[in-house]
């Protein structure tokens, strides 16, 4: 592949009559996909390690607010229009933090729209780990690989003389990666502290009556060996989403990436984009149905070391595809 990529595929039937004296010719129908631009997975690399530069995203920290900065001036240069969502949100331990959701909106004025999400915080503590349990994770993949790749996408759909037919709204999510610890001792159980960012907005979108056809949410989508699965929200709320997006990344060549099997249900921000702003999202996320989620999850193994451009480069070109066929 080289400046962009048409993939189509043949459907060949033929009819026979029951007689021997009476035959069709072979029917050949051809369907042919819309030309879809490259996804660079250098360039999303960058924006991975540049998030990972500035330190852990953990709100009301200098890294949080250096890293808003930066993503909304990203979005910008990028010519999308951007606002943010301010909010205040409780956490698990009773502490009001000040929060962000970033919205980017390319072709404001399109009536049909599609969602791209991520996560752009990072967890305050490694309590998955075995040192350095109360110090904040670096966040590579858990926050900055679903950013670096929405951060690309809206690069190269600006910047590529291709265009898509609908108008995307890049909805990046604050607060969603503070939930309570496992230890016993500490959890809180009274509502759910995940998602914090994704419960505002869902229930306070940042425009009135605010649709889309459907959304992706990106989570944990640049891990080495990274396999996808069907998540079972997903599956629920957006089946055909799911086999839509999945059929087209094993058509790219990602088979061994997109995998036709469930596994289970995921308290995510989609779960609450679909339940309180009734908008079909699914859910590509890293975890499996043997062992859940990948060894360095919450952990201080979620850094650079960890990103792979191959990983990178199958969820971004499936999902810029994904967009070009609407």
């Amino acid at each position: 592949m080289k400046n962009s990529i048409i993939l189509g595929f043949l459907l060949l039937v033929s009819f026979w009559a029951c007689d021997s004296k009476k035959s069709f010719d072979q029917v050949v129908e051809q369907i042919t996909y819309k030309e879809v631009p490259e996804f660079n997975a250098d360039s999303a690399y960058q924006f991975i390690q540049k998030q990972v530069d500035f330190g852990p995203r953990v709100p009301m920290t200098i890294g949080h607010q250096q890293t808003k900065e930066w993503i909304i001036a990203k979005f910008q240069e990028f010519g999308l229009e951007v606002q943010t969502q301010e909010f205040q949100a409780k956490t698990y331990d009773n502490q009001t933090w000040d929060l962000t959701n970033i919205i980017a909106s390319y072709n404001p004025s399109a009536q049909k729209r599609i969602m791209i999400s991520a996560h752009w915080d990072t967890r305050r503590i490694a309590d998955k780990d075995t040192q350095r349990i109360d110090e904040p994770i670096d966040g590579a993949n858990d926050g900055g690989s679903g950013v670096g790749v929405a951060l690309e996408l809206a690069r190269i759909i600006t910047s590529s003389n291709l265009k898509p037919d609908v108008g995307i709204d890049f909805i990046l999510f604050d607060g969603e990666d503070d939930g309570e610890p496992e230890q016993t001792n500490l959890r809180n159980n009274s509502q759910t502290w995940w998602c914090l960012g994704s419960q505002h907005w869902s229930k306070n979108p940042h425009e009135n009556g605010y649709k889309a056809f459907y959304g992706i949410l990106l989570d944990m989508v640049g891990g080495k060996g990274a396999r996808f699965y069907r998540e079972g929200y997903s599956m629920y709320f957006a089946k055909n989403i799911v086999n839509k997006v999945w059929n087209y990344g094993i058509e790219l060549g990602y088979s061994d990436l997109f995998i036709l099997k469930d596994t289970g249900e995921i308290t995510d921000d989609h779960f609450f984009v679909n339940k309180d702003a009734g908008i079909p999202m699914i859910d590509i996320i890293e975890f499996s149905p043997e062992i859940g989620f990948g060894r360095y999850h919450h952990t201080h193994d979620d850094n650079m070391d960890l990103i792979d451009k191959r990983t990178l480069k199958a969820v971004g070109q499936t999902v810029l595809f994904t967009l070009y066929q609407e």
